[in-house]
């Protein structure tokens, strides 16, 4: 297990859609322990393989709180089956656009049909924060960020500014 460097925009691969595991083989395997390892290290509560470089729709999520055993959740080719009407709001962050927080407005409940990384065909109904993040993942597995729900103007200051401390990283931020 090791964690990778977390990748950021601009970088194109993030607007890539991720492709279907065929197999669930040891580097699969590599990949989701890989995964786990960097979101818990970048202090995330989700992670798609894109995010680090890898174009396979594989995911991993855990909302457990500091207080909480850690519930660690892999979702290999999830597909969102169904949507509640009811929505919730969370602010919104993402380990590839440091530094910045959305409000963004989602289903609040949602079905997800997925494979375990054992090979197993499971569904979840999830709600709250679980909810959000898994379809903010998702997204991610779609080749969209959550910068996507902003205006172009916001969406082009948002890549401006990550892109300066990218080239500046010694730069203090207030």
């Amino acid at each position: 297990m090791s964690a990778k460097e977390i990748i950021t925009v601009p970088d194109e691969i993030l607007k890539k859609i991720s492709d279907p595991v065929e197999k669930i083989g040891i580097n699969e395997k590599k990949l989701i322990d890989d995964l786990f390892e960097t979101m818990y290290v970048s202090n995330g509560i989700g992670l798609a393989a894109v995010q680090i470089g890898i174009l396979k729709r594989i995911l991993v999520v855990d909302v457990s709180t500091k207080d909480e055993k850690n519930q660690p959740i892999v979702l290999i080719n999830p597909v969102i089956t169904n949507l509640s009407d009811d929505t919730s709001v969370y602010e919104e962050g993402c380990l590839s656009i440091p530094e910045t927080f959305i409000e963004i407005e989602r289903p609040k409940i949602c079905e997800v049909e997925y494979i375990d990384e054992k090979g197993s065909k499971k569904n979840l109904e999830c709600d709250g924060l679980l909810s959000t993040c898994i379809q903010h993942e998702i997204n991610h597995l779609d080749g969209k960020l959550i910068i996507d729900h902003l205006s172009k103007l916001k969406k082009d200051f948002i890549i401006k500014k990550i892109s300066k401390i990218k080239k500046n990283p010694d730069r203090i931020v207030v």
